[in-house]
C-alpha cells in the first residue's frame, strides 16, 4: 500500500457531515423578556451577564 492510500476514509467523512440551515440557528439571545414579570433572581442575572460582557470586552482588547 502506497502513502496516498492510508486516508480514504478520513477524507471521506468531511463531505457526510452535517449542514444547520440558516433559519434554524439562534443568535444565544432571549428576545422574549419584560422587565415587569421580572423577580430578583432575573435582575441579579443580567446585572451578572452585564459584568461578564464588560470583563469579556476588556480582555479582548
Amino acid at each position: 500500500m502506497g502513502r496516498g492510500h492510508g486516508h480514504k476514509t478520513r477524507d471521506r467523512n468531511k463531505a457526510s457531515l452535517p449542514q444547520v440551515p440558516k433559519n434554524m440557528k439562534s443568535d444565544g439571545l432571549d428576545v422574549e423578556f419584560n422587565r415587569e414579570l421580572a423577580d430578583h433572581d432575573d435582575l441579579e442575572a443580567m446585572a451578572r451577564s452585564k459584568a461578564a460582557d464588560q470583563r469579556a470586552k476588556s480582555r479582548r482588547k
